[in-house]
């Protein structure tokens, strides 16, 4: 190939590019403005929250406070519905680990002696981990009467110093 066309090929390289990135820039101008002004991280959040309340409205939600009162009880039952190797490095003492994929793939089998009424918590990783609610909606679909996510995650308990366990 000659340089004459390799220069061309180029040329058209960047005008696509350049294309691009301007509609991307139309696209999500609203988003750029917000970034701009330093409030995307805001803005995000409060786009996760409407989703949440959305998607996931049936789902009752507990604080970090409330659910450290439920576990000093030693009723409540909790499900990590996060990964089994961050289960198992640190988890909430007494819970047992579900996460969705789990779930789904062996339903009622992955359940075997849980009570349908028994007050239980499911929590994941983090604030922006949807695997707690998806886990509590599902287990409210199955006829488990009292679930509730906490949204805070292991990462607020851990924080906050609260009990920790493992597995290894």
């Amino acid at each position: 190939m000659s340089r004459r066309f390799l220069g061309q090929d180029l040329a058209w390289a960047g005008f696509l590019l350049g294309i691009a990135v301007a509609f991307g820039l139309m696209y999500h101008w609203s988003l750029v403005q917000v970034s701009m002004r330093g409030e995307l991280r805001a803005h995000l959040e409060k786009l996760r929250t409407e989703r949440r309340e959305t998607k996931f409205q049936g789902v009752k939600t507990v604080s970090l406070d409330q659910a450290y009162a439920l576990f000093q009880e030693g009723q409540t039952l909790f499900i990590d519905a996060r990964a089994p190797e961050e289960y198992g490095e640190l988890h909430i003492p007494g819970a047992i680990n579900l996460p969705p994929e789990k779930l789904e793939e062996e339903g009622a089998q992955a359940l075997a002696g849980m009570a349908q009424e028994r007050r239980t918590v499911v929590y994941c990783g983090q604030v922006s981990c949807d695997a707690a609610l998806k886990v509590a909606e599902k287990l409210q679909s199955l006829g488990y009467t009292q679930v509730m996510a906490f949204l805070g995650g292991f990462t607020a308990w851990d924080e906050a110093g609260y009990p920790a366990a493992t597995s290894k």
